[in-house]
């Protein structure tokens, strides 16, 4: 099967350079047959970045991704904090660079309205848009979204695709809550690789809205692939969400950029 994997970053993994660390991924990658990669983030993150940090860890994806163009997609890491110096990195690093989505961490909840522009201009330019979420059981950090913010966020932005980052990482309360807006999709990444996640994402959303990633470095290849391939479902479905899901989100962009995919 072909595998794209949505959900990387650069931190967790040796090396002493951008360059380096994405080398040592991508010798983990080919050991488990992974095709492509999505890195967002760089060396050392912050839960609220400054613009200035912004730019700096956008650097550092764009450093690591121009040594292997064919193997990886940089996404622009921004903060609806920031949203003026956002839309700045999103001319920079996706209109005017080589970038072909957004990240949205955890600075500012993703239901404000500062966000809006953010979410609009990456639309206008066929971006992927990513935005982390947590029902975390002993509370989200300072501006950490949930799944029920994303799914406001959505209604404003009904046909915008938009990423569900770990579904929540309480998977069973993410897919229920983002289940009946469509332009929500499911992130596989970051929790542990719990028997029926994969199946009940795919009984309630359909196999189409559930990508696979892993959150490497901070998770292993294996353990996130084993949700997939262990996953009580058709092997058309488990390619779909290994890489068609995500492959037809990107496609817009990566066309209209002319990266062969």
């Amino acid at each position: 099967m072909r595998i794209w994997d949505l959900h990387c970053h650069m931190s967790g993994v040796p090396g002493l350079t951008p360059e380096e660390r994405l080398k040592a991924l991508l010798v983990y990658a080919d050991r488990m047959g992974i095709e492509r990669l999505c890195v967002y983030m760089g060396l050392k993150w912050s839960q609220d970045p400054s613009p200035a940090d912004l730019v700096q860890q956008n650097n550092e994806v764009l450093r690591a991704i121009a040594k292997s163009p064919d193997r990886a997609f940089g996404f622009v890491y921004l903060s609806a904090k920031h949203p003026e110096e956002s839309l700045a990195e999103l001319e920079r690093c996706v209109a005017n660079g080589p970038m072909v989505g957004v990240k949205l961490w955890v600075a500012e909840r993703c239901n404000v309205a500062a966000i809006d522009s953010i979410i609009r201009r990456a639309a206008e330019l066929k971006a992927v848009i990513f935005q982390h979420t947590w029902f975390k059981t002993t509370a989200n950090y300072p501006g950490e979204s949930t799944p029920d913010e994303l799914v406001a966020l959505a209604k404003r932005f009904p046909d915008v695709p938009i990423i569900c980052g770990h579904t929540g990482g309480t998977w069973e309360l993410g897919i229920r809550a983002i289940r009946a807006q469509t332009n929500l999709y499911a992130d596989l990444a970051g929790s542990d690789p719990t028997a029926g996640f994969t199946e009940m994402a795919v009984r309630e959303l359909g196999a189409e809205r559930v990508i696979y990633g892993s959150d490497c470095g901070g998770r292993s290849f294996a353990s996130q692939l084993a949700k997939v391939h262990g996953a009580q479902i058709s092997d058309t479905d488990k390619q779909k969400i290994f890489c068609d899901n995500l492959r037809g989100l990107m496609l817009p962009i990566l066309q209209a950029k002319g990266i062969k995919a």
